[in-house]
Formats: C-alpha cells, structure tokens, sequence
C-alpha cells in the first residue's frame, strides 16, 4: 500500500481546515499521513465541528486506517495560533513541517509529497533566505536544476524562471536553461498523456518578430528546441505568447506549455481553473505536488476554503506514483 504525505502548512492559513475538511468528506482518496501538529488540528477540528478522528504517529508505517494519522512535529501548542496573522512561530512550524515529509519521501516512508500553502514572510522572519517550498526541498534533496510545473484539466506550464525580478528572469533565459526545462516537461507530460505535444512561448511580444523586438528567441530559445526536436522530443516554438495559449486551450494543439518566467505560464492557468491548479515541482527526485494557492489569511479558519486544489494535488501525486520514476 502506497502512502502519501500531507503537510499542514502555516497553521495561521487554510491548510489545517483544508485538510481537516478534505478527510472528513472523503475527498481524500488515497492513504495518508499529515505532517503538522497535533495540537493544531485538535483546535481546528474542535472550532470548525469537523469531527475527524485525529491520532499521532511517529512514522508512516504507524498508519491506520479510520483515523487521520498526523506525525505530530510537537512544535506549536494551541494558544500559539493565530488564524489570519502573520506569525513566525508559524512560519517556522510550517517550514520543519516540509522538511520532515522531504525526509520520509527520500527515504521511501512516503511515496510522495503534498503539500499545503505556506506564507513566505511569516518564515522569512525565522528564515531570512527563505524563498518558497521548491527551493527548500530542492536543496534537501540536493537538486539545483528545478521547475515549476502547473496543472489543471485545460492547461499544463512550466517555467524556466519563477521567484525572480522579471530583470533576473529575462537574463536567466538561456538555452542550456531552456533546454533543460523542455526535457523536464516532456518527460512529466508523457507519463500524464499519451502522445503529448509541447509548445515552447517566447520571451518577446510576437516571439521577437525575427528579431525586430529582441533576439532571445533567436539566439537562445530556438537553438534549445532544435535540440530538443534533434532528440527526439515532441515540441515546438518559439511560438508568440500571446496566441500559443490560445492554440493550447481552445484549438487542442498542445498539451502543455513551456513558458519563460512566472507570470507568463501563472496568469493564464490561474484565470481557467483557479481553485483546481495543482504545482509540481520537476527535476526532483521524489514527487511532490502542491496546491495552487495560498494561505488565504482573510478567509483562514472559516471553513469556507476550496478543498479542490488538495484533493487534486493527491490525485495528480498517486497518479505519478503509480508511473515509472523519474528525475
């Protein structure tokens, strides 16, 4: 039986009503273990009546069936929460909570990773090099070549650059980077579709226009796809970012999109499915999703928050797991 991990998340976000909420309606349907606290949860559970029955373990081999098993970090105590305000204590909880599922995940306790939002300023202040959940499982795992990957049903992208000024992202793009990145997404995508068809965006308006508005599609992102088609790969571009979403989504040609910087994969996919989005960190070693959001502090604790983008997230994890490995 194959078990997936959970963490919690800041507890002063949505994560440990998502979860609670998601179990006790049977959303989650594969075995699963949080990582988070206790103490936590048993407030959660208490002021939102969920009713789920909660029981520490140690290790995920601990699991049972009937309850939600929750490695208990023993970090926060319940008067520690502060549902919708910034936090350090959160903050840093929300950070050990990652690293102990990354652990169990390289050790094969886990056969893969969710995890719930955290909030970057509340940990920056424990943390101060701190940038997001990737980065800080990519350097557990010692991997520094990563993307993000976004899923939803309508559309698939990934990103040459993400957490950076859009200064530092148009520099990033060069074509050993972009080379990589469209070897990450076509290995992803071929073990979600069969027969996929990957679209490489430009930096430029109108893909440069031969050059005309920028010579980043010439000089570094059509090289990186020849190669990429010389091996064999199933991709195309460099295709003008202002229709290649188009030709994705409404005309089917392309099943996922290969994007130059955050905003430009972000944007889109948030706007079709903003609840349903699932992140996927590629070029790691373990697998690891995430929900697409964030940690919501306006609505936490009021049990109103979508539990779609987790249960989804779960689904795409055991779906991953269920195919061949890869890094």
């Amino acid at each position: 039986m194959k078990i997936y991990g959970i963490t919690m998340g800041d507890s002063s976000g949505v994560g440990p009503e998502i979860l609670l909420r998601a179990w006790r309606n049977g959303e989650l349907r594969h075995p699963v273990v949080a990582y988070g606290d206790l103490a936590v949860l048993e407030r959660a559970n208490r002021l939102l009546g969920c009713g789920v029955p909660l029981r520490a373990i140690a290790r995920p081999a601990e699991y049972r069936e009937g309850h939600l098993n929750v490695c208990d970090a023993g970090i926060l105590n319940p008067e520690d929460v502060r549902p919708g305000e910034l936090s350090a204590a959160s903050g840093a909880a929300a950070r050990e909570y990652v690293i102990a599922a990354t652990r169990a995940a390289l050790a094969g306790e886990i056969a893969a990773m969710v995890t719930l939002p955290m909030n970057k300023e509340a940990t920056q202040l424990s943390d101060p090099g701190f940038v997001g959940h990737t980065e800080l499982i990519g350097s557990l795992c010692g991997a520094a070549d990563m993307t993000i990957m976004l899923v939803s049903e309508q559309l698939i992208v990934t990103h040459v650059s993400t957490h950076v000024s859009l200064r530092e992202a148009i520099e990033r793009v060069k074509e050993p980077r972009v080379r990589r990145i469209i070897e990450l997404t076509c290995e992803a995508v071929a073990r979600m579709k069969e027969n996929p068809r990957v679209a490489v965006a430009g930096l430029n308006p109108h893909a440069g226009e031969n050059g005309l508005f920028g010579r980043e599609e010439i000089e570094e992102i059509a090289p990186a796809v020849e190669w990429a088609r010389a091996k064999g790969l199933p991709v195309e571009g460099p295709l003008p970012p202002d229709t290649v979403f188009f030709l994705a989504v409404r005309r089917k040609r392309y099943d996922a999109i290969v994007c130059m910087y955050h905003d430009q994969g972000h944007v889109p996919l948030k706007l079709l499915d903003f609840e349903g989005g699932v992140n996927v960190a590629l070029g790691l070693p373990i697998i690891r999703t995430s929900v697409d959001h964030g940690t919501a502090f306006d609505i936490a604790w009021k049990g109103v928050a979508s539990t779609r983008s987790l249960v989804c997230a779960l689904d795409l994890a055991a779906k991953m797991a269920e195919g061949p490995r890869r890094a």
